[in-house]
């Protein structure tokens, strides 16, 4: 089944709850998809972490392209080149993480995954509807998740999205993916993936830590 290029495109739909037709984890959203937009950026050979930074590599030394259609990733890459002196990751997954989830909304609306409606809670708040078009998309990432956790294939051979989707999940602790007994059971499975990941899924985790206190 055909999935979304991106991972921030990617953990949004695995975000969604298909029992109850809405989207779980709202309030760390925006922090969520940053993190895979930067894990995003990493494993395609775009960013490299020095001393726990993210550094642009040059686009004759990358080892992949920003894909043209997702102006996240391409805005982030831009931020990052621009600003004045080499930020942590915490950094840039703090900024601008609510239009982030704009960002990805629009994306994955335009290119047919999802349908917006608006709508009003208690008919009084403007809110939007997320319904995603196809659930099979969001059981497909959900399934691999999965599989990539119990599965005994070393960590070098799994598909390093597959990885990013688990890895990020448990940092944002998003139940759609892994439930707490999963997270607490595969700990040391899921560090393994993380390891892949680079630094973004960590700095995930202390962002929401921090957040929450």
């Amino acid at each position: 089944m055909n999935l979304p290029e991106s991972l921030p495109a990617r953990l949004y739909l695995a975000s969604y709850d298909i029992d109850r037709q809405r989207l779980t984890g709202r309030l760390y959203l925006g922090y969520l998809l940053r993190a895979a937009a930067l894990t995003d950026l990493f494993l395609t050979g775009h960013l490299s972490d020095v001393k726990g930074r993210a550094r642009v590599i040059p686009p004759s030394a990358a080892t992949g392209r920003v894909r043209d259609v997702d102006p996240l990733l391409a805005g982030i890459l831009k931020q990052i080149t621009g600003s004045s002196r080499p930020r942590s990751w915490q950094y840039w997954i703090r900024r601008e993480a609510r239009p982030a989830v704009r960002a990805v909304r629009d994306q994955l609306e335009t290119a047919g995954w999802i349908r917006v409606e608006p709508r009003r809670i208690l008919h009084l708040f403007p809110a939007d509807a997320i319904t995603v078009r196809d659930p099979r998309v969001v059981r497909e990432l959900h399934a691999n998740a999965g599989r990539v956790v119990h599965d005994g294939v070393p960590p070098a051979r799994v598909d390093p999205y597959d990885a990013a989707v688990v890895a990020l999940a448990a940092a944002a602790q998003l139940r759609t993916v892994l439930t707490r007994a999963q997270q607490r059971e595969h700990r040391a499975r899921i560090a393994q993936l993380a390891e892949i990941c680079g630094p973004p899924p960590i700095a995930l985790r202390k962002v929401i830590v921090a957040a929450q206190a």
